[in-house]
């Protein structure tokens, strides 16, 4: 008798032993399908209500059926803002036909230099899909704060360089949109376009 509860206790074991097992399996393999940072159910980053590069009212709702990519930065950016730019039209080709149900935003931190102008140049040099977007200083601020970005005003060095001669320090990522409108991942700034279009076909 004792044998046999012996038996029947380790073969209970053995099936819980396995459960566990698919249960870790499970959770790492919805770890690892993204390569960039998984951000679902996030507090914050809910949305924005600004103007585009066309002088068309914007919010997130607008591109809901569209996976939506939203980078902050500004025109006269020397490194970060044009490498993120130039690696998502990258990744927009890596994508094929699928690029056209992916809708890349770029919010300026500067609307005092970047006018609707100006980011109606910048922005589709890059890709005549993407949409720049701006705001006055305090929707720029209240954005910001909305999605946690730090920005800040770095003086250009020199005592000749004049009151408009100025950098913004910034925080370097993009956060990605589902087609519901609701956040899932943010991107990490430089790691070339192939990661990006793995976690973006996930999401499509």
């Amino acid at each position: 008798m004792k044998r046999l509860l012996t038996i029947l206790m380790l073969a209970a074991a053995t099936v819980l032993a396995a459960g566990c097992d698919k249960i870790a399996d499970r959770a790492g393999s919805k770890t690892a399908a993204f390569n960039n940072v998984d951000v679902t159910g996030l507090d914050y980053a809910k949305g924005f209500s600004l103007v585009d590069h066309n002088g068309k009212p914007r919010t997130l709702q607008d591109f809901r059926g569209k996976l939506v990519v939203l980078f902050f930065g500004y025109t006269q950016c020397p490194d970060v803002c044009p490498t993120t730019m130039a690696e998502m039209a990258a990744v927009l080709k890596e994508l094929g036909p699928a690029a056209d149900e992916v809708q890349v935003l770029f919010v300026t931190l500067d609307p005092e230099r970047d006018t609707q102008e100006l980011l109606a140049s910048y922005v589709p040099a890059f890709d005549k899909r993407f949409l720049g977007l701006r705001g006055s200083l305090e929707d720029t601020a209240r954005t910001a704060k909305e999605f946690k970005v730090f920005f800040s005003k770095v003086p250009g060095a020199g005592s000749e360089n004049s009151a408009g001669s100025y950098t913004i320090d910034h925080t370097a990522g993009s956060y990605v949109f589902d087609r519901e409108g609701k956040v899932r991942l943010f991107l990490r700034h430089g790691q070339g376009p192939a990661p990006i279009a793995h976690d973006l076909r996930q999401l499509l």
